[in-house]
């Protein structure tokens, strides 16, 4: 599934649902690099995340500055935010390596990424989702979005908002992702500037009932 957007966008192209139950919708983001890499969040993105529309922001990290901080409370006050290796002293000091959130029936664990050796490797990403007994498990670091489900678990990472270069990548395509949780359904939308062209792809996931994890 994949949907482009001419122009300005004004508003989001998903809604969260609206069945009876929990429901969320959380913006995944990280490696801001905000001002060392980056200035701002794309003026596009900036339209898009308007306050008012998320209810969670999860956060991987590398936010560099409180002026990146600062930046993401805009658009939502309630942030959980990891610890990353560029991350500045103000803003690291009372950030953990790694944290745990339970989102409707999602236990959801967050690390920066650069805990992963080497990075993106998926056995050692499941080690992780493991470790902290997970059922998503998002991570950062490589700048790159990716999606996958690996062993019955659900992997995300959701690239550089801003689009600050990597290490090992000066290419890097701004992107961020939101996650629309009702109860055990998880629906992940990237959002992706490429040049001024924005584009949304979609990917689902359902929690399988504990009951049949090792059937």
């Amino acid at each position: 599934y994949q949907r482009r957007v001419h122009g300005e966008p004004t508003k989001f192209n998903v809604a969260p649902s609206l069945k009876n139950g929990f429901t969320m919708l959380v913006l995944v983001t990280g490696d801001l690099h905000i001002p060392h890499r980056a200035h701002d969040l794309p003026a596009k993105f900036k339209k898009l995340l308007a306050p008012g529309k998320i209810q969670q922001i999860l956060c991987t990290g590398n936010l560099n500055t409180k002026e990146a901080e600062n930046t993401l409370k805009q658009i939502c006050s309630e942030i959980v935010c990891v610890k990353g290796d560029f991350d500045e002293p103000s803003i690291s000091k009372d950030a953990q390596e790694h944290v745990v959130v339970k989102l409707g029936s999602f236990r959801i664990g967050v690390v920066h990424g650069h805990q992963v050796v080497p990075w993106g490797d998926k056995e050692s990403l499941a080690m992780w989702q493991r470790k902290l007994d997970v059922d998503v498990l998002i991570y950062g670091g490589t700048h790159r979005y990716m999606t996958f489900e690996y062993e019955g678990k659900f992997f995300i990472n959701p690239g550089s908002i801003t689009g600050a270069f990597a290490n090992l990548d000066s290419d890097v395509i701004p992107t961020f992702v939101l996650m629309d949780i009702n109860n055990d359904k998880l629906v992940n939308y990237v959002y992706q500037l490429e040049g001024d062209e924005l584009k949304v792809k979609k990917k689902e996931f359902t929690k399988t009932p504990a009951c049949c994890q090792n059937a």
